[in-house]
């Protein structure tokens, strides 16, 4: 449920100007899902979705595009991994991260923008999310941090 109403969020910011959460709360409702406007704000939260003023003064939400220089804090990190991965591989130099079905993005995301020592970046599909290594680092020792900020304990490790 919390996939499919974050999902649809992203699609209505996107496809639309959003203004408010109480907005959103309703355009869920259209699509047959119930969610409370708290419920609606930790989601804009976790989808990183910030307002931005359009061109004709008004205040939207948006999604951010790729920026480097914004760095995530830890405690989204970490929410955001143990709300949604399940498994933590790797191999080499890699990492593979598995999250539920469309929110490899949301981890990918948060991942770039977190500072993660070790990590120098990421490349999101639907529902897993490749990590790679720096080198003065291996895919082991970066699973075991993702686990760790994920709450996962032990897991498949190669190499």
């Amino acid at each position: 449920m919390k996939t499919r109403r974050q999902q649809l969020i992203s699609r209505f910011i996107e496809q639309q100007e959003v203004v408010n959460q109480a907005q959103l709360v309703e355009l869920l409702l259209a699509e047959q899902v119930s969610a409370t406007q708290a419920t609606v704000s930790r989601d804009l939260d976790d989808l990183g979705a910030i307002k931005v003023r359009t061109a004709l003064g008004s205040s939207v939400y948006a999604l951010p595009e790729f920026a480097p220089d914004r760095v995530a804090p830890l405690d989204q990190l970490r929410r955001v991994m143990g709300e949604w991965v399940g498994e933590v591989t790797s191999s080499s130099n890699l990492v593979v991260v598995r999250t539920p079905p469309g929110c490899a993005h949301v981890v990918a995301s948060a991942l770039d923008r977190s500072a993660v020592d070790g990590l120098i970046g990421t490349v999101a599909g639907d529902d897993t999310v490749l990590c790679i290594a720096g080198e003065d680092s291996t895919g082991k020792q970066l699973a075991a941090q993702l686990r760790q900020l994920a709450g996962i304990d032990g897991g498949l490790s190669h190499g």
